[in-house]
């Protein structure tokens, strides 16, 4: 529905639509299209002859502008989740300030089976697999990581906490630095 229970709820998903919207997705002239209707109490998928291929209501939210080959949604099961065209679940996107994680120099984070991984913020294609406890945002071409990290909650706000922590580049591999020693960091 549009009536979004927290206020920056409308802001996370606005940022995210500017940045996903800004990408070039895989080209196809069999796209669908965020519509909404006066009528309607949810937003819908048409196609470009205007028919409703993926009905008001059947998902709590659509974040995607633009469904050529993926789309992230709000599942009201599973939360925000990547679906192909035969709208098969791929993997759910980290939820992040009440919303799908923002994407950080062309990826963003997902979440599978408890691990963090990342996407491509253009192609929605996994590019590093869920293998991670704990996973901040690429920035720089880097992104700090750790297999071995706990996320401590006070009820409002998450840290994470990890003696493990390392970079990984956009491939995944580890960057040779020295591995980082902190105790506890933010989400």
């Amino acid at each position: 529905m549009r009536n979004y229970k927290l206020p920056y709820l409308a802001l996370a998903t606005s940022l995210f639509l500017h940045y996903h919207c800004a990408s070039e997705m895989k080209t196809s002239q069999d796209y669908l299209i965020l519509s909404s209707g006066e009528d309607a109490a949810f937003d819908y998928y048409k196609n470009r002859s205007g028919d409703t291929i993926i009905a008001p209501g059947k998902y709590m939210q659509l974040i995607s502008d633009t469904f050529r080959t993926y789309a992230i949604v709000l599942h009201s099961e599973l939360g925000y989740i990547v679906i192909d065209r035969d709208e098969h679940p791929k993997y759910q996107v980290f939820n992040f300030d009440n919303g799908p994680d923002y994407p950080s120099d062309g990826l963003f984070r997902i979440f599978e089976k408890g691990k963090l991984g990342y996407a491509d913020e253009k192609t929605l294609e996994v590019v590093i697999a869920p293998q991670f406890d704990c996973a901040y945002p690429f920035e720089n071409g880097k992104a700090r990581v750790s297999k071995n990290c706990q996320t401590v909650s006070d009820g409002e706000h998450s840290t994470w906490k990890s003696q493990d922590w390392f970079y990984i580049d956009k491939t995944g591999k580890l960057i040779p630095e020295e591995p980082m020693k902190s105790k506890t960091s933010d989400q």
